[in-house]
């Protein structure tokens, strides 16, 4: 019979001994299970402090880890696996494991949920990483702001809610977009994104809704919009907070009675489409200045999730940079293999002002570039004005290289000029690096006198 101290494990062999490691240091009674028949029988009539499964490629998948979390016996469920990805957290959300352990398993973290388990007040967090997969959208992150990321994903997926995604520029929110309809029970059917800051006034309605032949000048035939593209599937409204009052009116519609009217017509169509929206202004000043609908905030905000940016979660640089290396070296066809730990040092001290879009786009450059199999310091362009790193923003949060006396406005201004420069003076790349459409850069360089090719 197993002590009140005891832990059930099924592993790799190549796991075990960091096991015992683990249940020596912590006084656990141990058995490790050599096959999935053996666990259940440990399972009959004992109970056990905590279940630990692996599930690297062995026997164990979702459905037998289900049914272990199901014995009255097993306590507390632990998964094990060489790196976390969506399909991983969502397998351990729908188990029920309290934790999902990086292999080779550490003995220290390992006794850490172990005592966690223990501890009878203790909230067990479930440590994520996110690794290249074949399921699902790649959304690669360690720390714990990316686990409560795949933690809301994995909880409001299947919901017919609507989900407000909010975050600055470049931080990933049409992924985690893709994330949810990937793991809902749409995800066979159509994912449907509109960039709302991207099209023009006049067209956005006629994009969304479609319209009617002969509805106005060029409506030559009829044209469905991409509210009815998406029935059945999800509709991604990115830059919601770019859009007009008069379409946040229609949209508002179209949300709460679920039909849609052509641009020029009058026969309403039912629709069955889930909105999911996102933006990077900050909604709640937009309204208190009549910008943005209350009513639709409201209703689009059914689940809130921010997205962090860069420095929020500073510790998923290493592992992005690293898998950013490896698909473009696969995509190019270059021979990177390696990142030098002066490199990785270097992209870690600096601030991200684009967020993991700026990340991508220079392990892309220094991949295309690269002078060799391995990735060094010299290899990274790094910054909007210098191919040196700034330092990383400050510890009060505000973004260095500004002087505080700085308003918002001549940020901003400041930031365009130096990405500008950058990019040679270039629209196109200095728009991605912000994260924003290139009109929007252009408006934004006419209201402000900026001459691109002066900067």
């Amino acid at each position: 019979m197993p002590s009140n101290r005891s832990l059930l494990a099924l592993v790799p062999s190549s796991e075990e001994s960091r096991v015992r490691d683990a249940a020596a240091q912590l006084g656990l009674t141990l058995r490790l299970a050599p096959s999935i028949s053996a666990l259940f029988e440990e399972l009959k009539g004992d109970r056990w402090t905590a279940t630990l499964l692996s599930l690297s490629g062995g026997p164990v998948d979702e459905e037998v880890a289900r049914r272990v979390g199901h014995e009255p016996g097993s306590g507390t469920l632990l998964l094990s696996a060489p790196g976390a990805s969506l399909q991983r957290a969502l397998v351990t959300e729908r188990t029920g494991a309290v934790a999902l352990l990086r292999e080779p398993l550490e003995p220290g973290s390992l006794r850490a949920q172990i005592d966690a388990i223990l501890d009878q007040g203790a909230d067990v967090p479930i440590p994520e990483e996110a690794e290249p997969a074949d399921d699902g959208p790649v959304i690669v992150g360690s720390g714990p702001a990316m686990a409560e990321i795949f933690r809301v994903v994995a909880r409001v997926a299947d919901t017919p809610a609507t989900v407000l995604l909010t975050g600055e520029s470049g931080t990933g929110k049409e992924l985690v977009a893709r994330a949810i309809h990937w793991a809902s029970d749409r995800k066979d059917e159509p994912f449907v994104a509109v960039n709302c800051a991207a099209i023009p006034e006049h067209l956005l309605e006629s994009e969304l809704f479609g319209h009617e032949r002969g509805a106005f000048t060029g409506a030559v035939a009829r044209k469905e919009g991409r509210f009815e593209r998406a029935d059945g599937g999800t509709l991604f409204l990115d830059e919601i907070g770019d859009m007009s009052l008069v379409l946040q009116a229609k949209i508002l519609r179209a949300l709460e009675e679920k039909v849609v009217e052509r641009v020029g017509g009058e026969e309403p169509i039912p629709l069955d489409t889930r909105v999911i929206a996102a933006t990077n202004r900050p909604l709640e000043r937009e309204i208190a200045e009549g910008g943005f609908r209350e009513d639709l905030y409201y209703r689009l905000a059914v689940v809130e999730l921010h997205i962090p940016s860069l420095r929020e979660r500073s510790d998923d640089i290493r592992d992005l940079a690293l898998h950013f290396g490896a698909r473009f070296a696969r995509r190019y066809g270059r021979p990177v293999r390696a990142v030098t730990e002066e490199a990785l040092e270097r992209l870690e001290a600096y601030s991200w002002p684009g967020n993991v879009r700026e990340l991508r786009n220079v392990m892309d450059r220094a991949v295309v570039l690269a002078r060799g199999p391995v990735l060094g310091s010299g290899d990274l362009r790094i910054g909007a004005g210098s191919p040196r790193s700034s330092p990383r923003a400050e510890e009060d949060g505000k973004p260095s290289g500004y002087p505080p006396t700085f308003s918002m406005k001549e940020v901003e201004v400041e930031h365009i000029r130096r990405v500008l420069g950058h990019t040679g003076g270039h629209i196109g790349d200095a728009a991605e690096i912000l994260g924003i459409h290139r009109n929007t850069l252009s408006r934004k360089v006419k209201e402000y006198g900026i001459d691109p090719d002066s900067v």
